[in-house]
This record gives structure tokens, sequence and C-alpha cells, in this order.
């Protein structure tokens, strides 16, 4: 899968509407070959950064600076999907993890399309195939009450690779995964090289909760960070029911409080390779800032 978008629209890129109504998105004819940031960027303190101008935003992609093309600080609903983690290994937090996908849910965008799969040794989702997305956090919990077994074994990198294809059904541009499990994985079909690979080709954001349980062999909480890191998003590791809700109420904040950055890469060669991406970002009267994006992108194969 190409992370490099060939892009005839591009709704994500919406001008800020205001409170007052929403503008229709921009319509690009021309063909060009963009590649799409989304962009965190937070004070020191945590606080996050909001009405930040395009001219604020640098990109530098394998060492050479790019032109930022297109920009967006418009808070636009995004296609959010929840890999659940089933297994035996999580039946001690199965309560708080339902609990906390339907606080996530009901924190987010109004208009976000929501999905969750539930994963044992078998990835299946939650939601009837009739209506395979939900806004409404009750529906949410219904649904991961019947599905949520915590029995069995564990195939996180089948419901990785699952995750960013049922992304691809979704309306909305922006994409976004959140991984809830400690992180193990003893019943894939999948391999761990080959599912972090699919993640990263994807242009989805994936966020990591990985309840602490001292207990658990299998956890991995490393792959979680790794995989979280490289897409920009963060890995969190609760160790109670109040941390549990908070790292996913975080999780919802940073998905809003997101800026979307477009350039057009100066490297055009059709390789396959992979290029490293870095965003610098000015802050306001100098200050220190965190920014967090995606490590990269696969360029585009040869034909």
């Amino acid at each position: 899968m190409r992370a490099r978008l060939l892009v005839f629209a591009v709704c994500a890129l919406l001008p800020h509407a205001g409170a007052a109504r929403e503008q229709a998105p921009p319509a690009f004819s021309t063909r060009s070959e963009l590649v799409v940031l989304q962009v965190t960027v937070r004070e020191k303190s945590g606080a996050y950064v909001e009405g930040l101008r395009q001219d604020a935003f640098s990109v530098v992609e394998d060492g050479q600076a790019q032109t930022v093309r297109l920009f967006s600080d418009a808070d636009t609903p995004v296609t959010v999907g929840l890999l659940v983690d089933s297994s035996a290994s999580m039946h001690a937090s199965r309560s708080l993890v339902i609990e906390g996908a339907a606080t996530f849910a009901d924190t987010s965008h109004p208009r976000d399309e929501l999905f969750a799969l539930a994963f044992n040794e078998n990835v299946r989702p939650a939601l009837d195939p009739s209506a395979p997305f939900t806004r409404d956090g009750a529906v949410l919990r219904d649904a991961l009450e019947r599905s949520v077994t915590a029995r069995g074994r564990t195939a996180l990198y089948d419901a990785i690779s699952a995750g960013v294809d049922y992304l691809a059904h979704g309306r909305r541009d922006r994409k976004a995964l959140i991984v809830l499990s400690d992180g193990g994985d003893n019943a894939s079909h999948s391999t761990q090289s080959e599912a972090v690979r699919k993640a990263q080709a994807s242009n989805a954001v994936i966020y990591t909760v990985a309840p602490v349980d001292n207990l658990s062999r299998d956890a991995n909480p490393r792959l979680l960070k790794d995989l979280a890191d490289s897409s920009g998003g963060v890995a969190f590791r609760p160790r109670d029911a109040r941390e549990f809700n908070e790292a996913l109420r975080d999780v919802a904040q940073a998905i809003r409080h997101t800026y979307a950055v477009a350039y057009t890469p100066t490297n055009t060669a059709s390789d396959g390779g992979f290029r490293t991406v870095r965003v610098v970002v000015a802050g306001p009267r100098g200050q220190p800032l965190q920014v967090r994006t995606r490590a990269g992108y696969t360029g585009a194969s040869p034909r």
C-alpha cells in the first residue's frame, strides 16, 4: 500500500470553518502526488497549541526541505477503529476496556465514524455488518459486551492487518487506529514485521493503550510503543481504571487537535524506498514545542 496519496480532491484539508458553519471542502482538479501528514503540537506543559498558521510549519524529507502545499487546522471528522483484545490474557481488564471504548466514543467528534474489531485467535467485527460504523457510545458498548469474551489466544498481528483494511471502507479522509491490548501475540497467521509494515504503509495514526499486568507473560508493550511512535501516535500504559479512561480521553483530544500538512515530495523516484519525514514547528515567542507526526512513508513502487 502506498502512503503517498494520488489526490484529485483532498477533503481532509478543509479550511477552518469557524463555529457558526462548516464550509465545503476545496476540490483540486490537477493530478498531484501529495504526502499528507497529521501533526499534533503541544507545549512543554502538555497543552495543545492551537491557531498556528501554515508558515509556522517546515517539513524535511530525507534531509531535504519540502514546500508545504496544503494546510488545515480544522477539527474534521475521522474514521477511527478500535482493536479490542478479547483473549484470555485480558480477562481482568474486560470491563475496563469496554467502558473505556464507550467513553472514547462519547468524547469524539460527533461526525466521526467508529468501528471495533474484537480479537482472540480470530478477528471479528463487533458491529453488525449492516451498520459497520457508529457514532453512538451506547451502541459501541453493547456491541463490545456481546463480542469481547476474554478467552482464547491472541492474534494481535492479524488484528492490526484487518484494522488497516477496515479503515479503507470509511468515508473520512483522516484515519486512526486505537489498539487496546497488552501487545502479546501467540496465534497470528501474519508475522510481526508484516503487520508493522502494513500499518506503516497506511496513512493511519495509531494509538495504543496497554493496561499494566505484571502477571502477563506474553505482554509486549515495546511493540505497541514502536508502532505508535512510527505513526505519530502515542502509547499509554495505564495502571488503573482512572488512568485507562484518562488515556482514551487524551487520545480523543489528540485526534481533535491535529493539523493536516501536505507537500509534493521533491524525490520523485519510484523505488519503493522508505522516506524519513520530520516536521519542525516555530512556536509563538520561540517557545519549545513537542511535535508528533509519522516517522516517514513508503515511496511508490517501480511500475
